[in-house]
């Protein structure tokens, strides 16, 4: 049994909630958004030739993050990766290949358990059972410079470290090479950084809509505050 730090269970339990979502600009053609906020990625809608990955939006350095991906029954097929990566990673090719940790740019764990970087994996957890829906949660600690997976509410571990000396932003990244396969975002929460940064999210956490910010009887530089989510 996998026991985490205190900092992490607040984090997954009360954390400060995250909007980022999957970036329609930033992804394999094979790939097809749809749902609300573009949270759902379809892989290869028709057939599959090859394997297609989708970035997140948003950077997710210096600080505390934890997010849920929502992966339908059809599990298959050579390799489905969840991970994290820089700009540089590269979100297609004509094979069927694990793609996430394919390089130095990613890093990134196979529906196979297998976790990959740098071209080199090593064994992580059991298969996932083939055909069966499971939620993969993805834990990354900029300050410990760790990533750590959930299966099914279950930690399975500290994956991968010295993340934090990576000095180029990192993104939520995943990818597969099955044919009309679906992972969905679930929670995404972050951890607070400052009482500030708290005070912050109680107050846009009764504000319905965003362009109600503007009529709070607030100095401008609060507002702007306010405003500037990350």
């Amino acid at each position: 049994m996998v026991i985490l730090s205190w900092q992490h269970q607040v984090l997954i339990r009360d954390g400060c909630e995250e909007t980022w979502t999957w970036n329609k600009r930033d992804r394999s053609h094979e790939v097809r958004l749809k749902g609300n906020s573009s949270q759902t990625a379809l892989f290869h809608p028709n057939w599959s030739n090859g394997t297609a990955g989708v970035r997140g939006n948003k950077p997710l350095n210096y600080g505390r993050h934890y997010w849920e991906i929502k992966v339908s029954q059809r599990i298959f097929g050579t390799s489905m990766m969840f991970g994290i990566g820089t700009r540089n990673a590269r979100l297609h090719v004509d094979a069927f290949v694990n793609l996430i940790g394919e390089d130095g740019h990613s890093w990134g764990l196979s529906h196979k358990g297998l976790l990959w970087h740098d071209g080199q994996w090593a064994q992580y957890t059991k298969p996932f059972r083939e055909n069966e829906a499971t939620t993969i949660g993805i834990l990354f600690d900029w300050f410990e410079g760790t990533l750590s997976y959930f299966k099914d509410g279950a930690c399975l571990g500290v994956a991968f470290s010295g993340l934090n000396e990576i000095e180029e932003d990192l993104y939520p990244l995943v990818c597969s090479t099955a044919a009309k396969t679906e992972m969905t975002l679930g929670v995404r929460r972050r951890g607070y950084l400052s009482l500030q940064d708290r005070c912050r999210a109680a107050i846009l956490s009764r504000v319905k809509e965003e362009d109600s910010i503007d009529h709070l009887p607030l100095p401008s530089r609060m507002l702007s505050f306010l405003k500037d989510v990350q």
